[in-house]
């Protein structure tokens, strides 16, 4: 069990908002995830992280493939309900499901990924699935993103952190120089 100072500072990490999905033998599935990162500068490769307890991740295992919906900050309902196993709401918002590539994505979405598995490391209690991704669709890419904490709940995205034309990294260059 986390400790709950840890688990409180843990709490405060956020993060984008993505719905993973995959499809086998005529099965379909989709979970949100707030667990998905690109791992890479120099390929394409993201990592998704997975429980084995997940209805989705034997999906992954036989399919070897997944999507990646990236959520807009006006998509908390359907980041909501693909936040509970599918059972549970017996997968009744199929206005919420679309498909690219043969896989199931939330339509509407900012952009979608399609990505194979090429490695998968079990750690703890998940499994981390490495993928390269094959291809990629835009959609509302100029929507600010979904956010979640596990602290602060759902969240937007806001406006810039610094004022147009401040360059932090230009004044530290610049001491820099100075001490040279």
């Amino acid at each position: 069990m986390i400790d709950r100072e840890l688990k409180r500072s843990l709490g405060q990490m956020m993060k984008g908002v993505q719905v993973v999905g995959s499809a086998l033998d005529g099965v379909e599935r989709l979970y949100t995830s707030h667990w998905v990162c690109q791992v890479s500068f120099e390929e394409p490769i993201v990592m998704a992280s997975v429980s084995p307890k997940h209805d989705t991740h034997p999906l992954l295992v036989g399919s070897g493939r997944f999507s990646v919906s990236v959520l807009a900050g006006d998509q908390v309902e359907q980041g909501q309900y693909f936040s509970y196993p599918g059972r549970r709401f017996r997968h009744i918002a199929d206005e919420f499901v679309s498909h690219i590539d043969g896989l199931p994505v939330v339509a509407d979405s900012i952009s979608w990924l399609v990505c194979e598995i090429f490695d998968r490391d079990t750690r703890f209690d998940h499994d981390l699935f490495f993928a390269r991704v094959v291809s990629t669709v835009t959609g509302r890419i100029g929507e600010p993103p979904l956010l979640y904490s596990s602290r602060l709940g759902w969240r937007v995205t806001g406006g810039p952190a610094r004022e147009k034309g401040d360059s932090v990294r230009d004044r530290l260059l610049e001491r820099l120089e100075q001490h040279d």
